[in-house]
């Protein structure tokens, strides 16, 4: 029995999160859930955007498997993600972009994995006022030589585990000389003990032009932060958007598995939003955890479900009359 810290966030986190537990449950996995609560309706129940408790519950089960989060205004949090992802050391955030058979996109055959460095770089948190009168601000990029060595070593490790041919290292090192220089010279470091893996380099806006005009060239894509922030977006886009694009962010000792997209408050309760990004996300946590037997089922379920385009939310399907409840049905249904 695995323990896993269940964080159902707020606005449409609730609703996905609900389905995922339901299909989750349904696959066979030994999963026992601890429910925790974090951002705006942690806020709100404990006056904490990150309660204690919830630390203290991640802290035990290494796990968590978390919904979309409302940031707090006025909070010490910039970022609830980012103060977790830097408390659990969780280097590596990993996010797979192919396409669904049933979904029309610009572009077939794509299947990217971005692998960006997830705490440090330009959210490192190091930014200030110049000047009194707060009209020059500036902000801090660290970049450590071990930092940069454990998420290139992860992506290395991940092409090779998952049968995958190529590494590319985006980097912007013909400019930023010291910061981007130390992930450049680790990439090409790395590469060497990987003889069987087809190393590339791309400046990093050359990447975003190469993404959008041959994606099909790129396979694990390893970045500093900010850097995959947007490479990941760009390669959700080019497979249907945010909403089938699951994420994880793993540590040596801890991980946590989560929706990327945000809490779209505006069709909370309404029985709209999609679930296939955090059900693959836990799809992603269960092989994770060694489940995958369980994973394998969810996976060809809901590649089912979503090919036949019947059972499925409006947002994949405009002549669709089914929401988040049904197509989590549906995908039970579908692992017989």
């Amino acid at each position: 029995m695995h323990a896993v810290t269940l964080i159902k966030g707020d606005g449409i986190g609730p609703s996905i999160m609900d389905e995922a537990v339901k299909v989750i449950n349904a696959s066979g996995a030994k999963i026992q859930w601890e429910d925790a609560y974090a951002g705006l309706s942690a806020f709100e129940k404990f006056g904490n955007p990150l309660p204690d408790a919830t630390m203290e519950s991640i802290d035990k089960t290494r796990v968590a498997f978390k919904g979309p989060l409302t940031t707090v205004v006025g909070t010490g949090f910039r970022s609830i993600n980012v103060a977790l992802r830097q408390k659990y050391e969780l280097y590596a955030n990993v996010r797979p972009a192919t396409n669904w058979e049933g979904v029309k996109t610009r572009y077939d055959d794509v299947d990217i994995v971005i692998v960006r460095e997830n705490t440090e770089g330009l959210y490192s948190g190091l930014e200030h006022y110049l000047t009194s009168k707060k009209d020059i601000a500036e902000s801090l990029a660290v970049v450590t030589r071990s930092g940069s060595q454990r998420v290139i070593e992860y992506a290395f490790k991940y092409a090779r585990d998952n049968n995958r041919k190529k590494v590319t290292v985006c980097h912007k090192a013909n400019i930023l000389k010291y910061t981007q220089g130390i992930f450049l010279d680790v990439a090409r470091e790395t590469a060497a003990r990987y003889p069987d893996i087809q190393f590339d380099e791309k400046i990093v806006d050359a990447a975003c032009m190469h993404m959008v005009m041959n994606p099909q060239q790129f396979d694990v894509v390893v970045t500093t932060n900010m850097f995959g922030d947007i490479l990941s977006d760009l390669t959700a886009g080019l497979v249907g958007g945010l909403g089938l694009i699951p994420g994880a962010n793993i540590g040596d000792d801890a991980a946590l598995f989560e929706a990327v997209h945000g809490s779209a408050p505006d069709i909370a309760g309404k029985n709209l939003a999609n679930p296939a990004a955090v059900i693959m996300a836990g799809v992603m946590m269960l092989n994770h955890l060694g489940e995958f037997e369980a994973a394998k089922r969810i996976k060809l379920a809901i590649e089912k479900v979503v090919r036949e385009g019947k059972y499925v939310t409006p947002d994949l399907n405009l002549q669709s009359t089914c929401g988040t409840k049904e197509m989590g049905d549906a995908i039970v249904a579908a692992m017989g």
